[in-house]
């Protein structure tokens, strides 16, 4: 077999079979053929069906380009191969486009109106999720008069099993726009709601996830954030030392498995794995008080928790047993929240197993019947820079043939931030060569001295699979992605 053809035969197959070692080319003729294999995969690539039976959409919270680059070269060099030409199971998806992220009122957004913009089809306020643009911050009357539907509650109109699966919060900004409206994203519990928001009719989002009309309705739910859900009175099972946050003495664990009799609540790996999928009871899952672990410390939780990768498996078998086909939000969460305390460690190692749920579900499904969507909500502040040589730890410090130092002799890293918790207040800032720069709790040194780093307004990209992903082209403002999945489901826009 001629080497070219041979070639564009292993790119084909590594973009049907996700995550895996691209060919290292180290010629220029090897070089050309590898161009010209991916020329060969693209027009190989299948033409999908318009409409989708089902549809995936996984969020990595933060998950910026550069983010994507660095975790694929992490991953690379864990699997022992060359990071820069690896290939994730994100790189597979067929068709891949710019998403503009402002807000309605920010050049850059937090994940309560992007989240928003994905699952309701339009942009609004940073702070507020399920609601319009019309809405008054912080305004109870305002969120009740400007509440937005949500993909979830037209898919479960439309007679579609749904699930949302996140290591965050299950109440926090991202999985609560699929079910919540409200005018202040940090109403996650009655706790955190003022007195006149309550007597005015404002819910907590906890509440919303038990009682309201979509979160009452939803077949799987995983995540964290125990907390919200349980009475101050109430010790957690976990960690009996803690209790929980809620103000009104409700038990909404309790309630929902009141109002769910055949369904299951697990708050460890363990209890989760007894969880028959086949059985079609309903899932609530809450690992922990608050987030879940980030996936590097996720191994020694004292109550087990699973990984992402896991949850999604077992929200695909279990939704995929209804007859009219399910829409399932994956989050992969802490990406963002350690991009916040400046430690790519956590980060990238998060990003790394978002893919590696990715690669599940591209396992499960058939992309001839379901949407598969990738996307972030926002990005970091996150840089890779210097030039370090092909192959340079992404972890460490800039080297090409001989570590490189910056004017003041010391050593750089090749990923830093722009601001953050590792910038120098005072005095010159440490050698990166004297410490362990890929250590776990490693902080990236960082420009602008902040307690917490921020988000970044840049462009993210949102890659997609199955029917309807060849929409994703070009760019796209960013709640134009509801209008292509709810096309793909339904036929026709919301209107």
């Amino acid at each position: 077999m001629p080497r070219s053809l041979l070639t564009a035969t292993f790119c084909i197959s590594a973009l049907i079979a996700g995550p895996s070692q691209a060919q290292q080319a180290t010629t220029s003729a090897e070089y050309r053929a590898q161009g010209e294999a991916e020329v060969a995969a693209r027009i190989a690539a299948p033409e999908r069906p318009d409409r989708a039976r089902n549809v995936i959409i996984f969020i990595g919270d933060g998950m910026g380009v550069s983010t994507l680059t660095a975790a694929r070269i992490l991953a690379g060099e864990n699997a022992g191969v060359d990071g820069e030409s690896f290939v994730t199971a994100m790189d597979s998806l067929d068709h891949t486009a710019l998403v503009r992220t402002y807000s309605h009122d920010g050049q850059v957004s937090d994940s309560a109106p992007t989240a928003t913009a994905i699952l309701a089809g339009l942009k609004t306020r940073n702070g507020v999720i399920g609601v319009g643009p019309e809405v008054v911050v912080g305004d109870c009357a305002s969120g009740l008069a400007n509440r937005v539907p949500s993909l979830f509650g037209m898919a479960q109109e439309a007679g579609l099993a749904t699930g949302i699966v996140t290591t965050t919060r299950i109440t926090h900004a991202t999985p609560a726009a699929g079910y919540a409206h409200t005018p202040q994203r940090d109403w996650e519990a009655d706790a955190d709601i003022p007195a006149e928001a309550l007597s005015g009719g404002c819910a907590d989002i906890a509440r919303q996830l038990i009682e309201g009309p979509v979160g009452a309705e939803l077949d799987v739910i995983l995540g964290g954030g125990r907390s919200a859900f349980l009475p101050t009175t109430s010790a957690d099972p976990e960690y009996p030392e803690q209790t929980g946050r809620r103000q009104d003495g409700r038990d909404l664990i309790a309630e929902w498995q009141e109002a769910h009799p055949g369904g299951t609540f697990a708050w460890n790996a363990e209890q989760l794995a007894g969880y028959n999928p086949a059985s079609g009871g309903p899932l609530l899952g809450l690992f922990e008080p608050s987030h879940m672990q980030y996936e590097a410390d996720r191994a020694d939780d004292a109550g087990g928790e699973p990984s992402l990768a896991d949850m999604v498996e077992l929200s695909i078998r279990r939704l995929a047993g209804e007859t009219g086909g399910y829409v399932l939000l994956v989050e992969g969460g802490r990406i963002d929240h350690a991009h916040h305390g400046g430690n790519a460690y956590r980060a990238l190692t998060d990003a790394a197993a978002f893919d590696d749920a990715v690669a599940r579900a591209l396992s499960l499904v058939d992309l001839d019947e379901t949407l598969i969507v990738t996307t972030a909500d926002h990005s970091h502040t996150l840089t890779m820079s210097g030039y370090p040589h092909r192959g340079n730890p992404i972890l460490g410090t800039v080297a090409f043939g001989e570590p490189q130092v910056a004017r003041d002799g010391k050593a750089y890293t090749t990923l830093g931030y722009a601001n953050g918790p590792g910038a120098v207040q005072t005095g010159d800032r440490p050698d990166p060569a004297a410490e362990d720069t890929a250590a776990p709790d490693y902080r990236q040194q960082a420009l602008i001295p902040l307690s917490s780093e921020t988000h970044a307004g840049e462009d993210v990209a949102v890659r997609g699979s199955g029917p309807g992903a060849d929409l994703f082209r070009g760019t796209m403002e960013q709640h134009t992605i509801f209008h292509i999945v709810h096309r793909a489901l339904f036929g026709q826009g919301p209107n």
